[in-house]
């Protein structure tokens, strides 16, 4: 049986009982979906932006999925011993894809800020639910975001009314925790309307010895003036599989910065879409994977400049060791009449000689007056600097722990949580002295 005929046939079989369970904002897409998950299919391995990765290889076992909405038994709260005081976030969890409603944080928030499940958002905003939930993410772009369009019973929601700022970062941490192996199918939904500003930061941690298999759509829409970071950190093990895609609408004069960090995987696929729609939104988009053993990072960006005036920023740095794959394909569309555009992109990765590393950066213009350029580099450490240092005192190792933290401080600089990068720092150090070996509870909350 291919692939894809278990997954249409589970939704065919249980189709009430999906919907049952969900808003009707969601279950109003899912028929539509499942047509486009049959024409579609997995994205073929050789597909353009999928020459690396075996998509229908990934979702050929057989995993449970809670269909009928069984409670959790695992309590989170006492698992996770996240360190709330210091981050300073209004802090959520989701447990494989359940969100866990009797942790919500005691936090009051502005009048007319939501943050939670779309269930009862649906409920007191049906109409703005509607108006976003699958707009930015079309089932029809490719065959994974189909497959959870067609399953996700429930989203977690960020939602800033006009010109109020959150001056707390939220914080999201999925969990997978399971028995048997598993497949978590999320969805996250943000909306800030014009003038308001807030940041979200997703931690992704695996508690579970078997397999688990996660896909997730990120839908994030900036309006006039918005102000939006987005930090998505991935901390798992071998045996998990995820795929996820972030797409970002912006208008005029928004600003938004999407960074993921991977420290720990098994095999892991993230695409960015991000369409800069009116004059002066400005984005950055940067990311960075630290590999070894056989894990495996492929990432995918497409940035369109469809309006004067607006501005990218797209770094993503990758080291690999052992037997490591990473793979990057990144593209910059300026459409016509986009002038005046500034876009930049850069891929630059250390790589050890049994790791492999594959990079296609590419850049479309059909505007004028505009200043763009992209770029990728692949080597190994610089020689010279290595023998500086040890003459220095300093043993081989600790010299390349040093190096190595080094080029990926260019990606953790841009992040804009000043607790945050102080974090990351120390444990992309302790990631490089092979401390962190698998997920261990919330290092980075904790």
């Amino acid at each position: 049986m291919k692939a894809e005929q278990q997954y249409s046939d589970l939704y065919e079989q249980q189709e009430a009982m999906i919907c049952a369970g969900s808003p009707d904002e969601l279950n109003a897409l899912r028929r539509r979906a499942l047509a486009d998950f049959r024409r579609l299919g997995f994205p073929a391995t050789g597909e353009e932006g999928y020459r690396h990765t075996d998509v229908a290889r990934a979702f050929a076992p057989d995993y449970g999925v809670n269909l009928r909405r069984l409670p959790m038994t695992v309590r989170a709260g006492d698992v996770f011993r996240c360190d709330v005081p210091n981050l300073s976030t209004a802090l959520y969890f989701v447990v494989n894809d359940s969100f866990l409603a009797d942790l919500q944080p005691a936090v009051r928030f502005p009048d007319g800020v939501f943050v939670g499940s779309l269930k009862t958002f649906a409920q007191q905003h049906p109409g703005v639910a509607a108006r976003y939930y699958g707009q930015a993410a079309s089932t029809s772009l490719n065959g994974i975001i189909a497959l959870n369009t067609m399953l996700v019973q429930d989203a977690f929601v960020v939602y800033v009314p006009q010109s109020v700022r959150l001056e707390r970062p939220v914080q999201l941490v999925n969990v997978f925790r399971s028995e048997v192996d598993v497949m978590a199918n999320r969805r996250i939904l943000v909306i800030l309307e014009p003038y308001s500003a807030a940041k979200l930061l997703v931690c992704d941690h695996s508690m579970t010895e078997g397999r688990s298999l996660g896909t997730q759509v990120v839908e994030i829409f900036a309006g006039e003036g918005a102000y939006f970071d987005y930090y998505d950190l991935e901390e798992s093990h071998l045996q998990t599989t995820r795929f996820t895609s972030v797409h970002v609408e912006q208008a005029a004069r928004s600003n938004v910065l999407v960074n993921g960090i991977t420290l720990n995987n098994g095999m892991t696929r993230n695409d960015y879409r991000i369409s800069l729609n009116g004059e002066g939104a400005e984005t950055t988009l940067c990311g960075m994977a630290i590999q070894d053993q056989s894990q495996r990072v492929d990432t995918f960006s497409h940035i369109v400049h469809a309006a004067p005036h607006c501005t990218s920023n797209e770094l993503f740095k990758n080291t690999l060791s052992d037997h490591a794959v990473g793979a990057f394909c990144g593209r910059i569309t300026v459409r016509e009449g986009a002038d005046k555009t500034a876009a930049f992109q850069t891929n630059r990765n250390l790589c050890s000689r049994e790791a492999a590393m594959y990079s296609q950066p590419q850049l479309e213009i059909y505007a004028d007056d505009v200043k763009c350029s992209h770029g990728m580099s692949t080597g190994q450490l610089d020689e010279q600097a290595l023998f500086y240092m040890r003459s220095r005192g300093l043993s081989a190792d600790e010299a390349r722990l040093m190096l190595s933290v080094a080029f990926m401080s260019e990606v953790t600089a841009h992040i804009r949580l000043d607790v945050l990068k102080e974090r990351l720092h120390r444990l992309i150090e302790k990631r490089f002295r092979g401390e962190l070996a698998r997920c261990a509870g919330c290092e980075t909350c904790g």
